[in-house]
């Protein structure tokens, strides 16, 4: 595991123990944090959730699942947006490479 491998592994496990901890103070099961932080996958959105669960105190599972859901579909939208970006990016840099004679 190289040291980035390391650092990636690393703030994924503090962003899980922290949701995890974060939907215990709430009185829920660790196991379903556990869950959630399955769900969302990155520390980023396991951060948002972790605030959303300290900050607005959802008082039942089916409000904690269906922020779940949402910050997850945001976070889809933003992997596509990206993808699609450096699609584009590469189409315009081939449109726009040097051509030679004969090139259409």
């Amino acid at each position: 595991m190289t040291g980035s491998d390391a650092g990636n592994r690393t703030e994924w496990i503090s962003a899980k123990e922290d949701l995890c901890r974060a939907v215990r103070s709430l009185g829920f099961p660790g196991e379903f944090g556990d869950l959630i932080a399955k769900q969302l996958g990155s520390p980023r959105s396991m951060n948002r959730m972790a605030s959303y669960l300290r900050n607005v105190r959802p008082r039942s599972v089916e409000m904690i699942a269906d922020e779940m859901l949402a910050i997850a579909a945001e976070a889809e939208t933003w992997r596509r947006k990206k993808e699609s970006e450096e699609a584009q990016a590469g189409y315009t840099a081939w449109l726009n490479r040097p051509r030679e004679d004969g090139d259409e």
